[in-house]
Parts: structure tokens; C-alpha cells; sequence
């Protein structure tokens, strides 16, 4: 017979082994949720240019002739929003015509799930920021122009706001100046100020109709994903919602399981007693009873 001992040992070293298993990894979704984290931190990158716009207006609005330099600064944050916000809503594009490949594709619905909530997540807050950055160029404007028309009665010259937005839309600041004599310091200073608000206004503008397209585009995406987002914020509150809610009667159930327990315990220990007593009571009938007999029993006659 062949010794199968040797084997047998052989089989059990094995068993005794760590086992590797290989799982293959999704380098698609890897490489998707990087593409989000990308995409993140260029939204954020914006959020951070817009914060540096604002102090930039602010600094403007604050000066009659604010340095060349800090306008060249705003003009280049400007241009750096819009580049990155370009890239931007190519990347969610992108992501958004992959979907319909993907549903005809090999990808599962959970994946697709996933990656169509991350895409409008990412398009709304990317809408959220861009909105800031076009309510801050509106603020602006509106400042300026009403810098514009500050500057326009410490000359003399009355204006409507029709009438100072035709100006604006002209192009031409000499339509309310070209009348105006500057004939003191004050005057100069005035005029000087309405041209160079103006300027600004009109490259604003030209920045604005840029974003226009872009912006309304990702909003009307937005809008139709709204109510997606809303049900998947909507599922993930009321599961927190369940959650806390079991905890709470986890807790309840715990609680008078113990109470339970301690009320059984309490209704034994009397039967205990009782049963002691009944062997005790038994124990003394018997004593009783052999030592009366004991007693009574008449010694052997010999």
C-alpha cells in the first residue's frame, strides 16, 4: 500500500496558508473619480478667484483713479475664470455624453447611478459658483454706473437712468460730455472719472456676453437634473431619518429586556423560598418522626 502521508501533510500546510484571492480592479471608475476630484478642485480654484475679484471691485469702486495695476489684476482673474470655467463644462460635456454609450454598454446601473448623481453634483455647484461671479460683475456695474452719475452732477449734468444706460450701450461717454466745460480742477477730476468708469463698464460687459452662453447652458441642465438631486438628497435624509429612528428603539428594546429579566428574577425568589420552607417543614417532620419513634419504641426483652 502507498504511504499517502507525506501528502496528506503536504495538503494540510496548505490549508494552513494565507490564500490569495485576486480581484480585479475598475480602473474605469478610478480613473472617473478622478476626473471628479479634477473637476472639484477647479470649481474650488474658481470659488477663490471670485473671492479675489470682489476685493478688486471693492478697491476700484473705493478710488477716483484707482492704479493701473490693480485693473490689470481684475482683468487677468477675469480671463483665468473663464478659462477654467471652460474647461470645466467640456469635462462635464464629456461626462454627460459617455451616459448614453454606457446604458447600451457593459457598465451596471449602480455605476451609472453613481456617476450620473457625481455629474450633477458637479454641474450644480459649478452653476452655484459661476452665478456668484456673475452677481459680483452686476454689483459692479451697477456701482460704476453709479459712480458715473455722481461724477455727471458734480459737473452740472442731470441724468436719468435711461438715459445713462444709453450712454453705456452707445459707447460713447461724450454723449452728456462733450458739452461740459472743464474749466476747474474739480471738473477735470470728474470727467477723468466717467471715462475711465466707463472703460471699465464696457470691457464688464464684453466679459458678461462671454459667460452668457456657457452660463445659461449648465443652468438649463442644472434645472432639469434639480428634481434627480433633490430625490437622491430627499432618500439620503430620510434613510439618516430610519437610522436614528432604530437606534432609538434598539435602545427601548434593550431597556426592557432588562427590565424583564429582573421582574422574572423577582417572581422566582419567592417560589425559592417557599420550596427551602417545604423541604425545611419536611426535613423537621422526619426528625420528628424518628426520634418519637425512638422514643416509643420498647427496648427487646431478653
Amino acid at each position: 500500500m502507498r504511504d499517502r502521508l507525506p501528502d496528506l501533510t503536504a495538503c494540510r500546510k496548505n490549508d494552513d496558508g494565507d490564500t490569495t484571492v485576486v480581484v480585479e480592479k475598475d480602473h474605469f471608475m478610478d480613473d472617473f473619480f478622478h476626473q471628479v476630484e479634477e473637476i472639484r478642485n477647479s470649481i474650488a480654484k474658481i470659488a477663490q478667484y471670485v473671492e479675489e475679484v470682489k476685493k478688486n471691485h471693492s478697491i476700484i469702486l473705493s478710488a477716483p483713479n484707482p492704479e493701473g495695476k490693480i485693473k490689470e489684476e481684475l482683468e487677468d482673474l477675469n480671463k483665468e475664470i473663464k478659462k477654467t470655467a471652460n474647461k470645466i463644462r467640456t469635462k462635464l460635456k464629456s461626462i454627460e455624453q459617455s451616459f448614453d454609450q454606457d446604458e447600451g454598454g457593459n457598465r451596471t446601473s449602480v455605476e451609472l447611478r453613481i456617476r450620473r448623481t457625481q455629474h450633477s453634483v458637479l454641474s450644480r455647484k459649478f452653476v452655484e459658483v459661476m452665478t456668484e461671479f456673475n452677481e459680483a460683475q452686476t454689483l459692479f456695474r451697477e456701482r460704476s454706473k453709479g459712480r458715473i452719475q455722481r461724477q455727471l452732477e458734480i459737473t452740472g449734468k442731470t441724468t436719468t437712468d435711461d438715459e445713462l444706460e444709453e450712454m453705456l450701450e452707445s459707447g460713447n461717454p461724450s454723449i452728456f460730455t462733450s458739452d461740459i466745460i472743464s474749466d476747474s480742477q474739480i471738473t477735470r477730476q470728474a470727467l477723468n472719472e466717467i471715462e475711465s468708469r466707463h472703460k471699465d463698464i464696457m470691457k464688464l460687459e464684453t466679459s458678461i456676453r462671454e459667460l452668457h452662453e456657457m452660463f445659461m447652458d449648465m443652468a438649463m441642465f442644472v434645472e432639469t437634473q434639480g428634481e434627480m438631486i433633490n430625490n437622491i438628497e430627499k432618500n439620503v435624509t430620510n434613510a439618516a431619518d430610519y437610522v436614528e429612528h432604530a437606534k432609538e428603539e434598539t435602545k427601548k428594546a434593550i431597556k426592557y429586556q432588562s427590565k424583564a429579566r429582573r421582574k422574572e428574577w423577582l417572581f422566582q425568589k419567592p417560589a425559592d423560598g417557599e420550596q427551602l420552607l417545604r423541604l425545611s417543614e419536611s426535613g423537621a417532620a422526619v426528625t420528628a418522626e424518628m426520634t418519637s419513634s425512638n422514643v416509643c419504641r420498647k427496648p427487646k426483652q431478653m
